[in-house]
């Protein structure tokens, strides 16, 4: 196995908010490198316990030779966020002190040869956090009809030359099998035209992304999972995301702030009928970003945005 390495984004700002203390039980549903978790550990213990959740086992592997100082207070598991109320259930946790979600693509992810997260290295073209499971990106680009390809590519990529890259896709598979990152980088290459190469960004970033979140069906699981956590949390218990796109910064806010709401009726209601009380307290009214020093440690926290809640 290789070395799993992982640098924590905003590791302060986290526990800051986050605020665990001894004996609370606490959850990190996306385990990674476990610099947040062991981080976490290191407040609520003695007493506490840390529930890591994570679907790729290569991580958890790692990341429980890391926590074993811990004994007992780290519970690992394996499986998707979005499923959490199901393994909190078979944990028989209850109510949760706190929660961390770390929506990043680890360090080791992004440059594991084999993984076919990166379009700079040739791989096969898998994406899946969970390898033992689920269709694999090659599935979709050689499989999806073009208007989806399309669809996943501007919607999740935020992509302007989605049509095209779909067709140029469509074109090329028709062909042979799109196969490899390599393969798949050269059709992008090919359906971006030059001149609009954005100078900053590899063309093919956002195309990566599309196919990536839609392999793992990452915003599905974020909405998901990020409901069941925050009706999980006991009073005065905090909640903590960190998103690192758009795309997922919106859902996060959305939901803080519906949970926020209190009276949604009309306006010209004279009294309230809906009956809608505030579930919980926003504690960041814009979302928390990487200070200067951190981005020259680590270049990949500039994207990252921090949000979080208390719950009433």
């Amino acid at each position: 196995m290789e070395t799993f390495h992982h640098l924590s984004v905003l590791p302060d700002e986290v526990i800051s908010l986050l605020a665990p203390r001894p004996g609370g039980i606490y959850l990190d549903g996306t385990l990674g490198g476990g610099g947040h978790a062991g981080l976490i550990l290191e407040h609520c213990t003695p007493g506490g316990t840390l529930v890591g959740m994570d679907q790729d086992r290569e991580a958890l592997q790692a990341t429980g030779q890391r926590l074993a100082g811990f004994g007992s207070a780290a519970q690992l598991v394996h499986g998707n966020f979005g499923d959490l109320e199901r393994h909190l259930d078979r944990l028989g946790i209850s109510g949760l002190d706190g929660f961390l979600l770390d929506l990043g693509v680890s360090s080791h992810q992004l440059d594991s040869g084999g993984r076919g997260f990166s379009f700079q290295q040739n791989a096969p073209l898998d994406m899946r956090m969970d390898t033992s499971s689920g269709v694999t990106a090659a599935d979709l680009i050689n499989d999806l009809p073009e208007h989806e390809l399309e669809r996943i590519i501007r919607d999740y990529g935020e992509e302007r030359w989605a049509k095209r890259i779909a067709a140029f896709i469509v074109k090329a598979r028709q062909a042979a099998p799109v196969e490899t990152t390599f393969q798949l980088v050269d059709i992008i290459k090919g359906a971006v035209p030059k001149a609009k190469w954005d100078e900053r960004i590899h063309p093919a970033t956002r195309t990566f992304q599309a196919v990536r979140i839609a392999v793992n069906r990452e915003l599905e699981n974020l909405e998901q999972g990020l409901r069941a956590a925050l009706d999980r949390l006991k009073p005065n218990g905090r909640g903590v995301v960190i998103s690192f796109h758009s795309l997922e910064d919106r859902i996060v806010k959305h939901i803080f702030r519906e949970y926020a709401a209190g009276c949604i009726c009309p306006r010209n209601f004279p009294v309230c009928a809906c009956n809608n009380k505030p579930r919980l307290r926003v504690l960041t009214n814009k979302p928390v970003l990487a200070a200067q020093q951190e981005l020259e440690v680590n270049p990949r926290s500039r994207s990252a945005k921090l949000r979080a809640v208390e719950k009433l």
